[in-house]
């Protein structure tokens, strides 16, 4: 257990205190990817910051807010240092966190209860269409005056293929049947309801999915799990 120095402990609350800038209704400490504050002398401050995945285009206004978060509490010098390991997961999403995304309307990530892989659904395998076929006939008639007159006639079209191409996407792979029924139903934020359907795999950010419940009707953003 890491033992935080009385003054380490104040600027950790100054820095998680700032908020996600995709999801400003978190703070850093409650989206679980602020892991430290430490101090290295006396105005010099080193901050561990984990994206939520490789490649999180928030991390820099992440680390930019939290630099001016420290310097105006007064200290000099912040480096902002991003961890990638341990991973960040959304297990890593706090009580509080969870319950501020249900009442601004996003079903948050369900808990996991046991440490297992993530089973993930591949969409269905699309193939290009074959060539057009085409098949056409031609006939000519000459005139007296030298003159010929003649019509073309011909036929073309695609073959679709590639079994289940306009599949629905919704497989069950995020109904908690591929982890053996460990995870709990998807619930509407706004009535409650298990009873939902995914729209869309990605939402406004690639971390949420579009869904929509059948009680209410009403869409509604999920955070998936991580």
């Amino acid at each position: 257990m890491v033992t935080l120095t009385p003054l380490e402990a104040e600027l950790l609350e100054v820095a998680g205190s700032v908020l996600d800038p995709e999801l400003p209704v978190l703070t850093l400490r409650e989206l679980g990817v602020l892991r430290a504050v430490h101090v290295r002398d006396a105005d010099a401050v080193e901050v561990d910051l984990t994206p939520t995945y490789t490649g999180c285009p928030a991390v820099e206004a992440m680390s930019l807010d939290i630099e001016r978060a420290l310097h105006a509490h007064g200290v000099r010098e912040v480096t902002v240092r991003t961890v990638l390991s341990p991973a960040w997961s959304t297990d890593d999403i706090s009580a509080e966190g969870r319950r501020k995304l249900r009442e601004f309307g996003i079903a948050p990530p369900r808990v996991r209860t046991t440490a297992e892989p993530v089973g993930i659904t591949l969409g269905p395998t699309r193939t290009l269409p074959p060539k057009p076929t085409a098949t056409a006939t031609a006939t000519a008639t000459a005139t007296a005056n030298g003159t010929a007159t003649g019509t073309v006639t011909g036929t073309g079209a695609y073959a679709a293929t590639g079994a289940g191409a306009n599949a629905s996407m919704d497989t069950g792979g995020d109904t908690g049947a591929d982890t053996g029924g460990a995870l709990e139903p998807i619930r509407c934020p706004h009535c409650g309801s298990a009873d939902t359907e995914l729209l869309s795999r990605f939402s406004s950010t690639a971390c949420k999915a579009l869904r929509r419940c059948l009680a209410c009707r009403e869409p509604f953003d999920h955070f998936k799990e991580l």
